[in-house]
């Protein structure tokens, strides 16, 4: 598929223009979906969708209980102000059933996707009477479906054998992250959404080596907050913080708990990825107060991979 680039304000603007004429023809007068995760592909698609469709489109948040602190309420306040009435969808409880005693990171990974498409989206579509799901895939999405059978992206429908009633509307597949961020300062999104990091679609889940339930994903969140409240000055693409499935003693063997690591990477669009350089003092006081606000931490570790080898994401 050709890649479009989006540069400047003009392109994105023409951009809308034809992106919203062709979601408006392919709804046809129907009411459809559009599930708004808070990053900024589901943002823009929402947005795009919102202006395009207005009442027939109905916004949904899915809980999946693997999310950030407070995302569902931050999602909700963030995306009213601009028109949007944002309903929230309480699934939790049928993904953590459905992760109990997955392990390997592709198990855990179909787990989270088969339940979203077997079970929550054909729930939300008769509870919103959807007859069309709007969905923000990107081309990056498509090409590392295409590449990895390993970790394949839980959207790319054709790529993973899923198939759903519904007609799909995917109006990003042409752009990548850099793009469609243009596109979202197009719009008039805040900077908050537009420049917000890059969120994985299993969400914390990729980011618990091991078993995912909710102790660990509390601990991790706990983490989460830590790290994103520290490094949001800091002009990386990516920064997230991974639990460890060893959990690790004490400085007197007295006690068990966790050991986390945080990676911060630099990258124009994820395809490739470098470390940030930090002072020492920077990690060492990001450090410290994992120890204060997190105390069953007693191990912290920092991330200097680049990719390739690796990837972002440690699953």
């Amino acid at each position: 598929m050709e890649e479009i680039k989006i540069t400047n304000t003009k392109e994105a603007e023409e951009f809308i223009k034809v992106k919203l004429l062709e979601i408006e023809t392919a709804a046809k007068d129907c009411t459809g979906i559009v599930y708004l995760s808070g990053g900024v592909d589901s943002a823009v698609v929402a947005v795009l969708g919102y202006r395009a469709l207005g009442e027939n489109l109905k916004v949904i948040f899915i809980d999946t209980g693997l999310m950030r602190e407070a995302e569902a309420q931050w999602v909700r306040k963030t995306f009213e102000r601009q028109g949007l009435t944002v309903s929230i969808v309480d699934a939790s409880d049928r993904f953590f059933r459905a992760l109990l005693g997955k392990i390997d990171p592709f198990n855990k990974r179909v787990a989270i996707r088969d339940t979203f498409y077997n079970k929550v989206l054909p729930y939300a579509s008769q509870l919103y009477h959807a007859e069309f799901l709007l969905q923000g895939t990107n081309l990056t999405d498509i090409e590392a479906t295409a590449e990895n059978s390993v970790a394949p992206q839980h959207n790319i429908l054709e790529q993973i054998g899923k198939k759903i009633s519904l007609p799909l509307i995917e109006p990003l597949v042409q752009l990548r992250k850099p793009s469609i961020r243009q596109i979202a300062k197009t719009l008039g999104l805040p900077e908050e959404v537009w420049n917000r990091m890059p969120f994985p679609g299993p969400g914390l889940a990729a980011r618990i080596d091991g078993e995912v339930n909710r102790e660990n994903v509390t601990v991790i969140r706990k983490v989460t907050k830590i790290v994103e409240t520290r490094l949001k000055d800091i002009s990386a693409f990516q920064y997230f913080a991974i639990l460890l499935s060893d959990h690790v003693p004490n400085y007197d063997r007295t006690k068990i708990g966790y050991a986390v690591a945080i990676s911060c990477i630099d990258s124009k669009d994820a395809t490739t990825a470098q470390p940030s350089e930090f002072d020492l003092n920077f990690i060492f006081n990001l450090r410290d107060r994992i120890y204060l606000e997190v105390p069953e931490v007693f191990r912290v570790c920092w991330d200097i991979s680049t990719k390739p080898p690796g990837s972002v994401e440690w699953q």
